[in-house]
């Protein structure tokens, strides 16, 4: 996830953060996480550190810690020990020289790391090419002042290793991080720069330090290379085919690579042990051993996946929870004890947790680590539900393992099939080369995927599945299995394959027994926890729960699995690249690439607001060479395409007499709906695709929009007796073209709110009032379809969906108004008077009528929610952060400051009748 919006929030209108990452640094001994971000001002550089408690989404989520100025006296060195050096998997050290100190930090392993470092040493460079113009930095002086007295991070921050290792106590040797890049061919040969680079004093004094003889030739050459990489052993050719060094004629050689992968690998087995374990929120109550070190023989690696880890207000709003540590602590404890293991990676998204870890020995052969998250909570944001999944290299076969946490209770099943489509979609990895299009789940030899996955038993009472299961009966429970269902109507992971379940319900339990559950709810058992996986040569060799513990409501699953690895043959590999090499030679010489398109048109018709569509290109390299394809920007304009349209992928290489299939895909949003809603813009582009070495092709895109309540103004929509789309497209053009909408009479007496405002909060006033978890657990998005399209057409005569879709619809609505209820010229207004209720209420006495009628009313509705805060769990708190920040939209970017000042400002009519 992107942190850097969050700090660009608390920045000055002429300040951007280029890039930001999360590391960890040693706190008086306790290991804290940091948020880094590389901020740039009119050519001038610094890094801003700052504390957080939860993965930073908003500004309200950093406070600013300290400034470190990128100048002459900054540097960077690796001080990452020989072990870690050698263990590709592991976390970066490094340690970040200023002209007052140093500061260390723990840089997770993976291509946003390096790219951060590379941002770092291009804002280092630029202030190396002109020593005479030294940077002066004014621009940091009001946050300096603004922290005064909290302290340095200079001070108080001490290098990462053992608790109780101190600054100058370290001894290891730094390591430049300009200095190191690996040949393609050579494997661990280092290539010769032709200068010596400055070393890195170590000891008592001079720990960290870059020599002054080398200082000056490390500045006149520049870095630009930070990052070591991984060795390139003939069992570990992953990261050398990553690496962008030779542009088209790299992806060449490693289409050509791939393309005859069998000549040169064969396969050999390795033991994987998946596990799942839903811990109810608890703490680790007993050993991990019985599940954990459950096989004969120590298993290769561990992908070990948690959910619900932390059931507190603060995991769900807060990134740290001391649970991480504790459950952590249990599973290092309770691996296999006849082998020594190294944890790779850990990666949370509240209390989605996966461990990855390998074997000692298998370290070596470990690359392109890559961890990312997606949260499938409300609006697609909060991070309650979703997934946590890692992706890496093992010699040679691509893995990816997901663990997920789908919705909750038994008739959601549907809600759980678009949080597994949503997951699919959305969670993307960075390839280390950024000229290539990020990978999803799917594109890797094999996926596992294990967690909560929360389907139940259909069709059966609490009664008929307990019979079943005292006798054992399994075949028959699993056939009212919803997850079993759902796989067999292709709805859900099509190409996934789940072992024979011959073990227990795993949900729900007394938690502490083996009893299930006695309580008033007296929830049917069910089989919440899975582990499914995709791709060849994998066979699993067990598949079980693990009745013996008892911390939690569910009961911990694991899967062994023998899964063949392709391993690299160094010969065959040599003599496979070598002919390539000699081939690629010859036909660049005497060749040029061409395609055939399948079609150079296409049409979207009715074209509706968050409603994807898509049409399909293909392409065929029908040339005497592969060539590589890239939609290119028209003249003088930013992008290759209009902000609704995208190609996927917009890049990529065809081998020679090959295809590829791309996809041109329409989706209009809040951003783009206003414009379509206006006329102002429409379904229509021109895309030019090139071929490198080759010529351009013209594609032509049309289609037609059909205007939605979403994205349209309050004006507008309170001039509108009928539903829009009943209304001519002219009439709707004319408004909105008008400049003015309320000079633009359709109607003798404007309605006094939107029509779709009230038909949405009148159904939740009427069915919701006691709805729990209502604006925080999402709807269905086949529910919103129905719900837009009955706004927009007025058929049926009430509103489809569940109260939770009904919520988010309404929602989206206020989130898409191009001018929010309380107007941007009023903005300013409702900051200055946040404290005072009465001036507060002087404020919205200025709305125009129809955005004051809009305010109050939801208002009102707001107020008799929280009537019923006993059932729906409601409170100001929750319901002012939702809705200050859709009823008050700054004009421009929102601080930190600002968004407390606008929660402050509708507190006052949540807990009073001003009316």
């Amino acid at each position: 996830m992107d942190q850097s919006f969050a700090i660009q929030e608390i920045l000055a209108e002429d300040e951007t953060c280029v890039i930001a990452v999360q590391c960890l640094v040693l706190v008086d001994n306790v290991t804290e996480s940091r948020l880094l971000g590389l901020v740039e001002r009119t050519k001038e550089h610094a890094l801003f550190v700052f504390t957080h408690r939860r993965m930073a989404i908003t500004g309200e989520d950093v406070t600013l810690y300290d400034i470190f100025p990128i100048s002459n006296d900054f540097a960077v060195v690796e001080v990452s020990s020989a072990d870690e050096l050698s263990f590709v998997g592991a976390d970066t050290r490094v340690r970040l020289n200023f002209q007052d100190g140093d500061l260390e930090v723990r840089l997770p392993f993976g291509s946003h790391s390096r790219l951060f470092l590379s941002e770092v040493n291009k804002a280092w460079s630029d202030v190396c090419k002109s020593p005479k113009e030294a940077p002066k930095f004014e621009w940091l002086h009001k946050y300096r002042k603004a922290s005064k007295g909290q302290g340095g991070v200079k001070q108080t921050l001490a290098p990462l290793g053992t608790t109780h290792t101190k600054i100058s106590q370290h001894t290891k040797t730094g390591n430049s991080l300009n200095a190191v890049s690996r040949s393609p061919v050579e494997g661990n040969k280092r290539v010769n720069s032709g200068a010596e680079h400055p070393r890195v004093e170590s000891g008592p004094d001079s720990q960290g330090k870059v020599k002054r003889e080398g200082w000056d030739e490390l500045k006149r050459e520049g870095r630009h290379d930070l990052v070591r990489q991984s060795s390139h052993t003939a069992s570990n050719k992953a990261t050398m085919l990553a690496m962008p060094q030779f542009g088209l004629r790299d992806n060449l050689i490693r289409c050509e690579l791939l393309k005859n992968e069998d000549i040169y690998t064969y396969l050999e087995n390795f033991s994987f042990f998946i596990g799942t374990y839903n811990v109810n929120g608890q703490t680790p109550k007993e050993s991990l051993r019985p599940w954990l070190g459950s096989t004969s023989t120590p298993p290769d690696m561990y992908c070990v996946g948690f959910q619900e880890l932390d059931l507190s207000k603060e995991a769900f709003f807060f990134n740290d929870t001391p649970k991480e540590t504790e459950w952590l602590k249990a599973v290092s404890e309770g691996l296999h004890p006849d082998a020594k293991y190294a944890l790779v990676k850990l990666v949370r998204l509240v209390g989605i947790m996966l461990l990855f870890y390998v074997r000692n020995e298998h370290a070596k052969h470990i690359s392109e680590m890559e961890a990312e998250t997606v949260g499938t909570g409300i609006m697609g944001r909060m991070g309650n539900k979703g997934a946590v999944a890692i992706r890496f290299r093992f010699h040679n076969s691509d893995i990816c393992v997901v663990n997920s946490h789908l919705a909750a209770h038994v008739e959601e099943y549907e809600r759980r099939n678009q949080d597994y489509k949503d997951i699919c979609s959305r969670l993307l990895f960075r390839q280390h080369d950024p000229a290539l299009a990020p990978l999803t789940i799917m594109k890797h030899n094999v996926v596992l995927w294990l967690g909560d996955l929360n389907y139940r038993l259909s069709d059966l009472d609490v009664d008929n599945v307990k019979d079943l299961i005292a006798k054992k009966d399994f075949e028959t429970l699993h056939s009212y299995d919803q997850l079993k269902r759902q796989i067999d109507e292709k709805a859900v992971f099509v190409g996934f394959v789940e072992g024979e379940i011959g073990f227990l319900p795993t949900y729900k339990y007394d938690t502490g027994s083996d009893q299930w559950d006695t309580s008033e709810k007296c929830r049917v058992p069910a089989w919440c926890d899975r582990i499914l996986w995709r791709g060849k040569n994998v066979r699993q060799l067990h598949y079980q729960s693990h009745m013996d513990l008892n911390t939690s409501d569910h009961k911990p699953v694991s899967s062994l699995l023998e899964m063949g690895i392709k391993l690299v043959n160094e010969e065959s590999y040599k003599k496979t690249f070598e002919e390539i090499v000699r081939s690629l030679d010859k036909m660049e010489n005497e060749c040029i690439p061409s395609v055939t398109l399948s079609r150079r048109e296409f049409h979207f018709k009715d074209v509706k607001f968050m409603q994807h569509q898509a049409e399909t290109l293909t392409l065929f390299n029908d040339g005497q060479v592969p060539c590589q394809f890239e939609f290119i920007q028209k003249l003088d304009e930013p992008t290759y395409c209009k902000p609704w349209l995208t190609a996927n992928p917009a890049k990529g290489f065809i081998a020679q007499g090959g295809n590829v299939d791309i996809d041109l895909e329409v989706f209009v949003n809040r951003s783009t709906a206003t414009e379509l809603n206006a006329g102002r813009q429409q379904i229509e582009d021109i895309l030019v695709l090139h071929l490198e070495r080759g010529k351009d092709y013209f594609l032509s895109v049309t289609g037609n929009y059909l205007p939605s309540c979403f994205g349209s103004s309050i004006q507008i929509l309170c001039q509108l007796r009928d539903p829009i789309q009943e209304m001519p497209l002219e009439t709707i053009r004319e408004l909105t073209l008008s400049g003015d909408e309320t000079r633009t009479v359709i109607i003798d007496k404007p309605l006094d709110i939107p029509k779709e405002i009230w038909q949405m909060v009148d159904h939740l006033y009427r069915n919701a009032p006691k709805q729990g978890e209502l604006f925080q657990q999402p709807g269905l998005r086949s529910e919103f379809v129905e719900i837009r399209d009955c706004l927009d057409t007025g058929m049926p005569d009430s509103l489809p969906g569940s109260n939770h879709s009904v919520a988010e619809a309404l929602l989206l609505f206020l989130d898409a108004l191009p001018e929010p209820v309380v107007p941007f010229s009023l903005y300013q207004q409702c900051l200055e008077c946040c404290s005072n209720t009465s001036q507060c209420k002087k404020v919205v006495s200025l709305l125009p009528q129809c955005h004051k009628n809009v305010f109050n009313y939801i208002a009102a509705f707001l107020r008799e929610l929280l009537k019923h805060s006993t059932h729906n769990s409601l409170d100001v708190h929750i319901l002012a952060s939702i809705f200050a920040a859709l009823l008050l939209r700054s004009p421009t970017k929102q601080d930190l400051a600002e968004k407390r000042k606008t929660q402050e400002f509708f507190q006052h009519f949540l807990v009073q009748d001003l009316s």
